[in-house]
């Protein structure tokens, strides 16, 4: 049997019913963020989760015509954090998305954090994807934004698992364990000092996997990165490299050309691809149900640094 086969069979076999549970609760969220809070706005990186939070914002706060169209506005900005090192591919989408939609973008460039001596690296090439964080809290600064709705799901990392749907940040943007409040029958305790401000995850309790049934469910547009492409790769510390003007082969590595795609978007410094033939919605959903490593876990190579690096960065205010 062959793999298009076996996905036409097993797919009709998957209960999708838990997926409209996941979506009203979603929807539920971002519109008790829309009510809490003064001046929010949704991370918005083009990345997968973030498309699919898109989209359920689409849901919660427009009037859908027919298919994927829309009307009317959202009831907040889209912001994003460009490190001047993410993939072209994910930019071009990004912009065009939003163009597409009409809605407004607000984007915090890490290069003018480093012109104004906010953001030092220690060589060009340095992974910039931690020092987000200074860029993200600086545009949470000069917007005053006291709400930011995230992608983030709890099986993405053990530090994510630790986070509420309403995740209190103190005045210097950072986040304590200790500091979170209970969230009992879904209510939600939402004050905040001056200063202070929340991140809210509506799909915290969503799978990877419930993610790509809801894009194949939904007709959701992705940036091509996510399917099946040919790319120069380097095998290095069991992780495939993509070949970039910043990801350059060291001496003595081999280039060669694989088949692959991108579970996550992210700095082109850190992020990288799995091998892969799923070339659509459907057939990385088949390849989903048989993977046994998170997608942050196969391919951040910023996560292997320690067991403790995302929560050390989550502490000093990442997303």
């Amino acid at each position: 049997m062959n793999a298009a086969v076996a996905i036409d069979k097993l797919l009709p076999e998957l209960d999708h019913h838990h997926l409209d549970h996941l979506e009203e609760e979603a929807i539920f969220i971002l519109r008790e963020v829309a009510a809490t809070f003064e001046r929010p706005a949704l991370l918005f990186s083009g990345g997968k989760d973030s498309c699919v939070v898109l989209r359920l914002a689409e849901k919660a706060f427009k009037q859908r015509l027919h298919g994927n169209d829309f009307k009317g506005h959202l009831p907040f900005p889209l912001l994003h954090v460009d490190t001047g090192h993410n993939f072209p591919e994910v930019i071009e989408f990004r912009d065009r998305r939003v163009a597409d939609m009409g809605e407004r973008l607000v984007v915090g460039h890490l290069d003018d954090s480093i012109a104004r001596g906010t953001v030092r690296l220690a060589h060009p090439l340095e992974s910039r994807n931690g020092h987000q964080t200074v860029a993200l809290l600086e545009a949470i600064e000069e917007h005053r934004f006291d709400a930011l709705i995230g992608g983030a799901r709890r099986d993405e990392e053990k530090a994510r698992a630790k986070e509420r749907i309403f995740s209190h940040r103190d005045s210097f943007g950072q986040w304590q364990p200790k500091e979170q409040r209970p969230e009992l029958w879904t209510l939600f305790n939402t004050r905040h000092r001056p200063g202070e401000h929340f991140r809210s995850f509506p799909i915290s309790n969503w799978t990877e996997l419930d993610v790509w049934l809801y894009i194949a469910r939904e007709n959701i547009p992705l940036p091509g990165l996510y399917y099946a492409h040919r790319r120069e790769v380097i095998r290095r510390k069991g992780l495939l490299v993509p070949v970039t003007a910043v990801t350059p082969a060291q001496a003595g590595e081999a280039v060669e050309t694989a088949q692959v795609r991108f579970r996550t978007v992210g700095d082109m410094t850190c992020t990288c691809p799995v091998e892969s033939d799923a070339a659509n919605a459907a057939e990385i959903v088949a390849e989903t149900l048989t993977v046994t490593v998170s997608e942050r876990g196969a391919t951040r190579m910023d996560d292997r640094t320690s067991e403790s690096s995302m929560e050390r960065r989550k502490k000093e205010g990442y997303f």
